[in-house]
Order: structure tokens, then C-alpha cells, then sequence
């Protein structure tokens, strides 16, 4: 059986545009199959700061078409749909299983990113995107001059809060720590805003609302108390999961569902390479994310050329 592509890329965010547009300069016909837009987790990043080229900073979805547009100049193709498995994936002609079609190819870059952990308690899905949100960039302007929450601690839940400081009238950020885990600059920037709060080592157990938020059950933990604090939405940052699930039985995967591979992208099967934030050891960051895909693409054309 005759291969339809050279390379079909998983994902098309900062590693895999990276990636396809490495193999299409080095004439290897590819495909990027991606479930939802160019871009990945840029299109819900509001200001990018420390991306080398951009000293005053770039909005994460303006960043995402250019390198869109970079890569497709070349002839790399997408289609967008959602892989479903994977089969033969050990052999020369690997079948790459979609909800469209199926795709072929001689290797394939695995970039598909992850996803923001969900917090697990009642009323969190049956609310979600009536006031809670996993993207203040998606959904802050519908809560413009209101008062909202960030569930969170970390560089996204800071980076996220300080965006929506400038659309809502306060922004409240419920941690379970006393402390926050964020680099220090963001730290900074947040106890400096005069439109943000803190709600420290407490949690939240439950949202509540009738056709939309408007309230949380949180929980102090220190002294067990718990009690209803008000919000018009809640934007929850509590960690990552990389979108491995469908590999579980095809590649060795850390604890955390990430894929191991070596310093070249390779993982154990030949011609198949991981990057970015779905193999093990990722940094998740930007920077990281456009060296994995250009990594894995030199090694694709070299494994391919030999």
C-alpha cells in the first residue's frame, strides 16, 4: 500500500506549524490534521510576552495566524477534523483513523497539545459556558464591568486574571494555597492590580445557579468553613493533561499520559515523533513548543531520507 503523505502532523498549534512548515520546505508532502483551528493553546492566550522577536509583546491569536499563513505558503495542507485511532502504527504505511476519513502516511508527528483540567464538582459541567469558562480570551467579554473569579494559582490563572482585570469590574482568585505558584513578575503584577482579590486555602465545592452562574460554595480550609461567594463567572486554570488518550495502547506514556521520545522527537516506533506539550519533559512553553516541531521535523526528514 502507497503512503497518501509523507507526513501527517497530529495538531496544529505552535509545534505542529513548526513542524509542517519544516517537512513542507524540505519538500516531504504533509498534512496537518487538526480538531478545532490553527493554533492551539495561543488562540486562547491573550499577550504574549517572552516570544523571542516580539519586544512589546504579540496577542496569542494574531501570533497563531502568521504562523498559519507561514506554513500553508509552503504547501502544507489541514484538514480539520478529529483523530480517532491509530492503525498499523509500527509499520511502513502507518493509518491514521479520523471522524472524516482515513489518512496515511510513511511517519507521523504527534503534536496535539493538551487541555485545562477540569476541577470535578457539582454544577461544573452542567454550567459550563453559562459563566464557567477554561479561556478568559474566549469568553472575558461577556462578563465586561462584573465580577468574576479565577480558580488558580499558576502562570495561566495569573496571565488570564490580569486580562480580564482590564474588561471586568474585579476579578477574585480562589487558591488552595496561601501562596501563589506563578513566576515572580506575574505575582507581582497581580498584588499591584487595584481590581484584584484573593481568596486564600480555600476551594471551591460546588457552582450554583439557576439558568447561569452567580454564586460558588467554597470552602476555607484552615477552618473548614464553608459558605456562598458570588460571581458572574468563574475562570478555572487548575492544571494540564496532554490529548494522549487514544495513544494509551499504541506508545509508552508517563504517569501524566505524556510520550516519551529521546532529544530528536523520536519516540519508540520508527517514524513516529512526539513535540510540544504532548511528550514527557515539556517545559510548555511557547519557545520550547516551535523548537520540538522544527526537532521533529529535521529527524523526520532524515529518518525518511535513509
Amino acid at each position: 500500500m502507497e503512503a497518501d503523505y509523507d507526513v501527517v502532523i497530529l495538531g496544529a498549534g505552535a509545534a505542529g506549524l513548526s513542524a509542517g512548515l519544516y517537512t513542507t520546505r524540505a519538500m516531504l508532502k504533509t498534512v496537518l490534521l487538526e480538531q478545532i483551528g490553527p493554533g492551539g493553546q495561543l488562540l486562547i492566550t491573550d499577550e504574549i510576552e517572552n516570544y523571542p522577536g516580539f519586544p512589546e509583546g504579540v496577542k496569542g491569536q494574531e501570533l497563531a495566524a502568521m504562523m498559519e499563513r507561514q506554513t500553508a505558503r509552503f504547501g502544507a495542507e489541514t484538514e480539520y477534523t478529529e483523530v480517532m485511532s491509530i492503525e498499523n502504527i509500527d509499520q511502513p504505511v502507518k493509518i491514521i483513523h479520523t471522524d472524516d476519513r482515513d489518512f496515511t502516511a510513511k511517519a507521523i508527528i504527534i503534536a496535539t497539545g493538551g487541555s485545562h483540567n477540569k476541577l470535578g464538582v457539582a454544577g461544573e459541567d452542567a454550567l459550563a459556558g453559562r459563566g464557567v469558562s477554561y479561556c478568559a480570551v474566549c469568553d472575558g467579554n461577556f462578563f465586561r464591568g462584573q465580577d468574576v473569579v479565577v480558580v488558580g494559582g499558576g502562570d495561566s490563572a495569573l496571565d488570564e486574571g490580569h486580562y480580564l482585570s482590564g474588561i471586568v469590574n474585579s476579578v477574585t482568585f480562589i487558591h488552595r494555597r496561601d501562596e501563589l505558584r506563578g513566576a515572580k513578575v506575574l505575582q507581582e503584577r497581580a498584588f499591584a492590580n487595584e481590581k484584584v482579590k484573593f481568596l486564600w486555602n480555600t476551594v471551591v465545592e460546588e457552582f450554583r445557579g439557576d439558568q447561569a452562574l452567580d454564586r460558588a460554595l467554597v470552602k476555607d480550609l484552615k477552618t473548614d468553613k464553608t459558605y456562598e461567594y458570588p460571581m458572574a463567572a468563574a475562570f478555572i486554570y487548575v492544571g494540564f493533561h496532554p490529548n494522549t488518550e487514544y495513544l494509551s495502547d499504541l506508545l509508552e506514556l508517563d504517569s501524566g499520559g505524556h510520550i516519551f521520545t529521546d532529544i530528536h522527537m523520536r519516540t519508540a516506533i520508527p517514524m513516529v515523533f512526539a513535540c510540544g506539550d504532548a511528550r514527557a519533559e515539556s517545559t510548555r512553553q511557547l519557545g520550547a513548543a516551535v523548537g520540538d516541531g522544527i526537532t521533529a521535523a529535521l529527524a523526520a526528514f532524515h529518518d525518511l531520507s535513509n
